[in-house]
């Protein structure tokens, strides 16, 4: 969690509240910096979760999920038609009026 991009992205988010109390005195010292507090974990997960999002970016596919047919690759795939019934009567606009 106290990694130096959490760190950074929790002194973004936190940086007004920051301002506000060092520079303009605006805010209590200690109300910014609890600000900066709960800014620590709140950048934590939004960069975890921007990890998990971009973990197999880049990354080429497993191939070895692929489910095996057991069918030799020189053999061409069966190829099968379903018909049941009679087919629909076509209607043309004519046979609307």
């Amino acid at each position: 969690m106290a990694r130096f991009p959490t760190l950074l992205l929790a002194l973004l988010i936190a940086s007004p509240a920051l301002y506000a109390s060092l520079v303009t005195h605006r805010l209590d010292l200690q109300t910014g910096l609890l600000r900066l507090l709960i800014a620590v974990p709140v950048a934590a997960v939004m960069l975890a979760v921007f990890r998990v999002v971009t973990r197999n970016y880049g990354k080429p596919e497993d191939r070895s999920k692929e489910p095996v047919t057991g069918a030799p690759a020189d053999e061409e795939p069966l190829r099968a038609e379903a018909v049941a019934g009679e087919p629909f009567p076509q209607r043309r606009a004519e046979d609307a009026s």
